[in-house]
């Protein structure tokens, strides 16, 4: 018997569990992996001294999340090293344009495209250093965003807020062309919305590629020191500090409920763990609902909502060991963390269109990291641990054949950007849709945000019609995965939402908390 259950460690699960602790809650995680992490993990894939990130790798949310920054991770062990610039977008004809967290070094890239971009690029970025806080209180905050959204219309006023809410909706060219006068600022903002499953076409992408461009900007694309593992080594070492456990290797099969609340779970050993408070599931939210709680316990309307779950793409990886760095014909790509190579603008329109379509894309967006590069800790000295991946269409079949020639591919593409790169390769290991969610199986078919980031399932649609809340139609359960509100991206403000949440509903308001969450659900699923 505890005070609060935490289904999975991965990092939303692993804030939730920690935050609940700091309130004096009792509090066990329970992971059906071998290990901690969820999608952030680490190991030695292909050639031992090579450290290789299984999934995410890259942290800009990360680095900048209020959620993680008041956990004061770096007490615990966390470091984070850079790469020497953010992010290369490497043209078909070797042109790049640079994202650096110099801003002088970006503009002057950006500049090179189309005189006055790099002016039109320091406004962008002043522009969000003015709301930085607010913006990021709203994005990562629980929602509605009242007191982010207050200071946001304060400081822009309410033209520049609606001007700014329009960017909400808008294409990510249709930004870019409206701000910049060349190609390589925008393709900057186009490929990292490319970094959801979002085409510079569709509604929604503007806004992902300005946060994470100007992110870059920020506080660049970090990584913890020793592997992506380190991130989670440092959450789990603050909430064993404070007293909180976690088990790994007990999957979770069944989350009691009775009277319309959760009591507790069953694990696949058959032991039954009573939760007095809470139960809180950082996994999907189809998982959890249909298949840990169970269809025949929710509103039809849920149901039906649920079965239409809208997940993103799926995704094949390659990672690489490499006897030296890249040989990059151009050298601004070579101190890159992030590379994105194989399109141009109207390139990144034609794949998105493919995946859409159902077809694997004839010309994919392939995005690749560096990872020795940004930090000399993964692989040996003078060479380099590096990966790369791209997007299919779901439900297709990828025998171990079909993958090899995809990761052929892969290297052909490097190849002609990079002469003598297959020489380099002295390991490889890939990785497919199904690997993907055998590793993981948040990553259902390699969807690694839990769910599109279009806008029809954001903020109030995610991920069902709703307030956007962690609470479910099940009382004291509390939904802490990245198909929750904020959605994707390693940030822990799911878990976060989901441990206040908890807290609130067993504050001294907890009866009047709970009972307005029952009437918003009769409300919902009537």
């Amino acid at each position: 018997m505890v005070d609060a259950v935490v289904i999975g460690a991965g990092p939303n699960g692993l804030v939730a569990a920690n935050l609940l602790a700091d309130a004096g809650w009792d509090v066990l995680v329970l992971e059906a992996a071998a290990e901690p992490g969820g999608a952030v993990k680490t190991a030695e894939l292909t050639v031992p001294g090579f450290r290789h990130d299984l999934f995410s790798a890259f942290y800009p949310l990360g680095a900048a999340s209020p959620v993680l920054r008041e956990l004061d991770l770096e007490g615990h062990g966390l470091r984070w090293e850079h790469a020497p610039d953010v992010l290369a977008h490497l043209f078909p004809d070797d042109r790049v344009a640079v994202l650096s967290r110099d801003v002088e070094r970006t503009a002057a890239s950006v500049d090179a495209f189309s005189a006055g971009d790099g002016k039109a690029w320091r406004g962008l970025f002043q522009h969000y250093l003015d709301i930085r806080e607010d913006l990021l209180a709203a994005v990562l905050r629980p929602f509605p965003p009242v007191r982010a959204g207050l200071g946001l219309l304060r400081t822009l006023g309410l033209g520049g807020a609606l001007r700014d809410a329009r960017v909400l909706t808008m294409p990510s060219r249709r930004f870019g062309q409206e701000v910049f006068g060349g190609e390589g600022a925008r393709v900057l903002l186009a490929g990292n919305a490319q970094h959801t499953d979002l085409g510079p076409d569709q509604a929604g992408s503007a806004v992902f590629g300005w946060l994470l461009s100007m992110l870059a900007q920020d506080v660049g694309f970090p990584v913890p020191r020793g592997g992506a593992s380190g991130l989670i080594d440092a959450l789990v070492a603050r909430l064993r500090a404070k007293g909180g456990r976690v088990e790994c290797g007990r999957p979770v099969t069944k989350v009691h409920v009775a009277g319309g609340r959760a009591l507790g779970v069953r694990t696949a050993d058959g032991e039954d763990v009573r939760a007095t408070r809470a139960v809180v599931a950082d996994v999907p939210a189809p998982a959890l609902l249909l298949d840990l709680v169970g269809a025949d316990l929710l509103p039809a309307s849920l149901v039906r909502d649920l079965r239409r779950f809208d997940w993103d793409d799926a995704t094949i990886k390659v990672d690489w060991a490499l006897s030296e760095p890249i040989p990059w014909r151009s050298r601004d790509a070579a101190g890159a963390g992030t590379v994105h190579l194989g399109v141009d603008l109207d390139g990144l329109a034609a794949a998105n269109n493919d995946l859409d379509r159902g077809r694997v894309p004839e010309h994919p967006f392939l995005l690749l990291g560096q990872m020795t590069t940004a930090d000399p800790t993964r692989s040996p000295a003078g060479t380099e641990t590096a990966w790369a991946y791209t997007h299919v269409p779901r439900d297709d079949q990828w025998s171990a054949e079909r993958l090899a020639a995809k990761a052929e591919e892969f290297e052909a593409l490097v190849e002609r950007h990079a002469p003598g790169f297959r020489d380099l390769v002295i390991g490889r290991s890939v990785a497919g849709p199904a690997d993907l969610e055998r590793a993981n199986p948040s990553l259902v078919e390699g969807a690694i945000n839990q769910g599109t980031s279009g806008i029809h399932q954001q903020l109030i649609f995610r991920p069902t019609p709703g307030l956007s809340r962690p609470d479910t139609v099940v009382e004291n359960l509390f939904l802490a995965g990245a198909s929750a509100h904020p959605g994707g991206g390693v940030h822990g403000s799911a878990g976060a939402n989901a441990a206040r949440a908890a807290l609130a509903s067993r504050s001294w308001y907890g009866p009047l908390y709970r009972a307005g969450m029952r009437g918003v659900q009769r409300a919902l699923h009537t």
